[in-house]
């Protein structure tokens, strides 16, 4: 049962991973059209930049003021976050089930 449960948590780090590929990009492109500082900032690969990922996970997104970029960049912060989150409650419940194995 604590496997299904770690499969689980794999399935919903999944769904995270699948809404990070619609607000992801989306945000990336509102910053490209209306922040090009940044824009030059994160450079033409933010898909996957370090820098830019950095910057969505400690939310410094809220400090253009921009209420569009606010309203794009949260949802993919949240699902940035359930794929952390799913990861790290599967691999818990998988080291879980190995606990009783190692002791019988």
């Amino acid at each position: 049962m604590i496997l299904f449960f770690a499969l689980l948590f794999v399935a919903i780090a999944v769904a995270g991973f699948c809404a990070l590929l619609i607000f992801w990009p989306l945000t990336l492109v509102h910053v490209r059209d209306r922040h090009p500082a940044l824009s030059e900032r994160f450079g033409a690969g933010a898909w996957m930049s370090p820098d830019a990922l950095g910057w969505l996970l400690s939310r410094r997104y809220r400090e253009t003021g921009d209420p569009s970029l606010t309203g794009l960049a949260t949802p993919a912060w949240l699902s940035l976050m359930t794929i952390f989150v799913g990861l790290l409650m599967a691999g818990l419940l998988w080291l879980g089930s190995l606990v009783p194995a190692l002791g019988g």
